[in-house]
């Protein structure tokens, strides 16, 4: 174990780190000699074996773990370590989000002085406090955050960034000899030197100066630096880019590659997609029918343990913010070589699938191929092809308007399939924002889903179920799937109390099925605001998917094993799928294949890092999203808008604009003269002495009162004469 990374004691041996020794006790579930210790680190020298004595006496003292006095340890019998990432709060405090996302720690200032926001850190869970939160102990930081983004400020001693990301409760002190090129008011980045102890201050260099405060379109740019998303190629990368060559000659070349080029696979995408990983065609068959799914043969072209493979592995995915694209590959890759573009010779994955007349999977093979695709179409022109027997799309794309019809019929065969599955459809609509030509917002409107999106979408879940279906039979517990778990009892619990509160009840006991959950949403499904809202809460009951090596199942798509094959231009668990299905062809033709991973990496750390590298996209867009809408309100001080309910906290009630799909907060002091108790069970405030009640779903009348654009805040205060969903009347302006 000596590869693995471990603090010094203070004489700078190398020992174990406390979550080192923590994680190898909790294994073993029982007390545990000296001796293994040593054992298990693979530790032998005196001076090693004093440094982990020291370690185990401080951590003994500290009470993380238990000493018999006869040289055996073992953990506290209530003690639950757990890992996760650090979420600060304006106000000094902040919360541990736990990997497996079960339950927040809450972390009062004094624990947060020593860490910040979006540190790894393990932590100890503690009691809850009078407000039933559980809080939170930091054991110690396994990552630090590097690197913050904010407004310089010069000072008589030197500089201070305070950060833009209000989460940052603290700046960062700039000595004189690091403030570089910076000038005042600008927004920079700087790496921190000196981390955060107990009551010390936080210390660091401007490595980059950004630009100028406030500038249309800088909102994206400091996303991208505050949650350190990779977005500058190494020189490793381009080098290996220049050697990479045009895809017709390698494809040619390769007597396994199955010529696909006369097959009439298209690509539908969004209107403004530029990277297409995949291609499909369907024709019918004596059985039934036949589907075809190309993706783009990303493996081809990057080899794991290259510069290209690890600057992937780095980013996780592409990020795709409302302005800008911070792509996986390099758009040489991404947008051209490997993209399926219209007409052009590309080189492919295939999942070649028969299905019988009803739409149930006979078999499927996956193969290299070489295509040509011989459609770039959108989700619109597409819907307006199959939804209308008499649109003029229909002759203008008269060459593949057979294999869209053939796509539409299986589909939809496909979808009713996974409905009696009991699968979830959790679909929300997802905002547009449209900017012009100087990069300010000019209109937020929703982005509609029609049949077209949901044709592509069962194209590749049947082509993802095959991909896992094979990783399972030939890796088992080695390889990349993607799960999702079921409902844990608490947040159960709390979703029956609400569902009790609105008439309505969940199947399946203790242990509900995706169908329960299906079956709910059908029966409200026909009850506008009120079917969004149960939606919306049943989906806060479930964790988010994650990566692992071992196939536990998806919860949602009802799926007993699942994989991510369609997307390996964006996704890293994908290209690494892809190296295991050409691994398992190599193996058939007497043969290992290539490498699929780095020789220094483990499925797990793919896992974990792709796990991680979606949440962090997830946050950064969200973030952006929310700084460019409030942007977009800030003309709107004063006006009018009615709006719905779609969150309750003990603060107050976040409002949903209608029509414009923006979002902010009617604080708690802005409902009346009233006390309002906050009812967490069914989501819901509730006057003390009126019994008015704010609850999720409810229709307000709200002013836009304030905005706050570097922090993408917005909040509204009750209009004058305006009613809640219950017909109370609001006498405040």
């Amino acid at each position: 174990m000596k590869n693995l990374a471990r603090a010094g004691d203070s004489r700078g041996t190398p020992a174990p780190t406390r979550s080192q020794i923590i994680a190898c006790l909790s294994g073993k579930g029982q007390w545990v000699g000296f001796t293994d210790l040593m054992i298990h680190f693979d530790l032998s020298s005196d001076r090693e074996r004093e440094a982990l004595h020291a370690r185990l006496q401080g951590m003994c003292g500290s009470g993380w773990v238990l000493d018999d006095q006869q040289g055996r340890y073992k953990l506290p019998r209530k003690m639950r370590a757990v890992t996760g990432h650090v979420r600060g709060h304006a106000d000094g405090f902040g919360f541990v989000i736990t990997d497996d996302e079960t339950e927040d720690l809450y972390l009062v200032p004094d624990e947060m002085d020593r860490v910040l926001h979006g540190d790894r850190v393990l932590a100890r869970m503690g009691r809850r406090d009078d407000r039933g939160r559980r809080t939170g102990q930091v054991i110690e930081v396994v990552e630090r955050e590097r690197q913050i983004a904010g407004l310089f400020h010069l000072t008589r001693t030197g500089a201070r960034v305070q950060p833009d990301n209000p989460r940052h409760a603290r700046g960062i002190t700039i000595p004189a000899d690091r403030v570089h090129e910076a000038r005042e008011g600008e927004i920079v980045v700087a790496r921190i030197t000196e981390h955060p102890m107990v009551n010390r201050r936080v210390v660091g260099e401007v490595i980059e100066v950004v630009g100028p405060a406030p500038a249309p379109g800088m909102e994206t740019e400091l996303i991208i630096r505050e949650h350190a998303l990779p977005h500058a190629w190494p020189r490793e990368v381009e080098a290996e880019m220049s050697k990479i060559g045009p895809p017709d000659a390698a494809g040619v070349a390769d007597d396994n590659r199955r010529d696909l080029r006369g097959l009439a696979l298209v690509t539908i995408d969004g209107t403004d997609a530029r990277d297409f990983d995949d291609a499909v065609y369907c024709e019918p068959t004596s059985l039934g029918w036949r589907l075809v799914v190309a993706i783009a043969d990303v493996s081809h072209y990057v080899e794991a343990g290259g510069g290209l493979d690890l600057e992937a592995f780095n980013r996780g995915n592409s990020v795709y913010f409302p302005n800008r694209v911070i792509p996986m590959l390099p758009e040489a890759l991404s947008n051209g070589i490997c993209s399926l573009n219209p007409e052009e010779d590309r080189l492919c994955m295939v999942c070649d699938m028969e299905f019988d007349r009803s739409g149930h999977l006979l078999e499927s093979g996956f193969y290299p191929g070489l295509m040509n695709s011989k459609a770039r179409m959108t989700y619109e022109v597409v819907h307006q092809i199959i939804a209308h027997q008499d649109s003029p799309q229909r002759q203008a794309w008269a060459h593949v308007v057979e294999n869209l019809d053939h796509l539409y019929a299986l589909s939809r065969l496909l979808k009713e399939n996974r409905g009696n599955l009991g699968a979830i459809d959790f679909s929300f609509p997802e905002p547009r924002i449209e900017f012009g030509p100087d990069q300010r917002i000019t209109r937020i409107a929703v982005r509609e889903r029609n049949e077209a999106h949901c044709l592509i979408e069962e194209c590749m879940l049947a082509a993802n179920i095959c991909a896992a279906r094979a990783l399972q039979e030939h890796f088992g517990e080695n390889a990349i799937y993607r799960n999702h778990s079921g409902p844990e009892r608490t947040p159960l619990r709390d979703v029956r109390t609400f569902l009790d509160g609105m008439g309505l009840s969940l199947g399946g006991g203790d242990d509900p099925e995706a169908r329960d959950y299906s079956e709910l949403l059908e029966r409200v499904a026909h009850r506008g605001a009120v079917a969004e809202v149960v939606k919306a809460v049943l989906l806060r009951s479930l964790s988010r998917a994650v990566y692992s090596p071992v196939p536990s199942g998806h919860f949602a798509l009802a799926y007993p094993v699942y994989t991510h094959f369609t997307s390996p231009i964006r996704r890293y668990s994908d290209l690494v799928v892809h190296r295991q299905i050409k691994q398992i062809l190599a193996r058939g033709a007497a043969g290992e294949g290539k490498n699929v991973l780095a020789p220094d990496k483990t499925f797990q750390q793919v896992a974990t890092q792709c796990s991680d590298a979606e949440r962090r996209a997830d946050e950064a867009t969200w973030d952006a999203i929310a700084r460019l809408k409030a942007r977009f309100m800030q003309d709107k001080i004063g006006k009018k808008y009615k709006g719905v309910i779609t969150g309750v906290k003990e603060f107050g009630v976040f409002v949903q604009l209608k029509n414009l799909f923006v979002d902010g907060l009617l604080h708690v002091s802005s409902l009346g003269p009233d006390w309002y108790e906050y009812d967490p069970a069914r989501l819901q405030l509730v006057g003390e002495g009126s019994g008015e009640r704010f609850r999720l779903g409810d229709t307000v009348l709200v002013r836009v009162s304030s905005v706050d654009p570097e922090g993408g805040k917005i909040n509204f205060r009750m209009a004058r004469g305006s009613r809640s969903r219950n017909g109370n009347r609001r006498r405040m302006d």
